[in-house]
């Protein structure tokens, strides 16, 4: 069966991911911070669908947990056929009101964890001719705002870029780029969910990993959820970007 190793595995689109690639029958190494709670999804994965779980416990901002996974991924005696790397958070505060450390450690997960996964993953997607890579991003890529929306914006050039390189060896390369999604993300951000975007605008996770899941297998290099997003992306394209930084600043005020 295919395995698929899922990073940030035990809540929000990670935890759809898992549910979904399980019940596509995909064996899978779940990666999270939380061991008890990666012990309790493995269990319930195993019972409803049946499929092998493997838990990796990692803080993806350590560099040893780090290797842990990328050494998973690059066991050529034990194949990773997918890897999803999803584990990020959001900081609340401003760029100068974080600890520098901080903004680091955000940028060590969706950054640098995602280059040297993707790394790891490739080699052996490569020699074998198949294989693929979803990273999520999001639609905050294509607008100001702050570190998060820089470090998003590196994970679709990056992925765009890879999917270009390796497409023809058999890899498909795909950033997801979701909007706001009804997960645990705004919780421990400490926001108001349902003051920070109109109703409109949310997405549930089923719909939008389903939705991802039919644009990976048709070899799409990028994924933006609904109408309503598109839209929001087309239009963040056309209009000049000293304007979206003029809005953002009055968003602020």
């Amino acid at each position: 069966m295919p395995t698929a190793l899922v990073t940030g595995a035990t809540a929000g689109i990670g935890l759809e991911f898992a549910r979904q690639l399980a019940g596509r029958g995909d064996d899978l190494v779940l990666v999270a911070r939380d061991e008890a709670r990666l012990a309790a999804v493995a269990a319930e994965l195993r019972s409803s669908y049946g499929v092998g779980v493997e838990v990796l416990p990692a803080d993806l901002t350590a560099a040893d947990a780090l290797a842990r996974v990328e050494a998973r991924l690059a066991d050529r005696s034990a194949p990773v056929d997918l890897l999803v790397n999803n584990a990020g958070f959001g900081l609340k505060e401003r760029f100068l009101d974080n600890p520098v450390d901080v903004e680091q450690a955000q940028q060590d997960v969706l950054v640098r964890a995602v280059l040297r996964l993707t790394h790891a993953a490739l080699g052996g997607m490569v020699e074998r001719g198949h294989g693929g890579v979803i990273n999520v991003s999001s639609v905050a890529a294509f607008l100001p705002r702050g570190t998060y929306s820089a470090a998003k914006a590196w994970v679709n050039s990056f992925s765009a870029w890879a999917h270009q390189e390796y497409a023809a060896q058999g890899v498909t390369v795909m950033a997801l780029c979701p909007g706001f999604v009804r997960t645990e993300f705004h919780q421990r951000l400490g926001i108001d969910r349902d003051a920070s975007a109109p109703r409109l605008l949310w997405l549930e996770p089923d719909r939008l990993v389903r939705d991802a899941l039919a644009d990976f297998d048709r070899g799409r290099a990028m994924s933006i959820p609904s109408k309503r997003y598109k839209a929001i992306v087309t239009a963040s394209r056309l209009v000049p970007r000293s304007a979206l930084q003029r809005l953002q600043s009055l968003g602020r005020k």
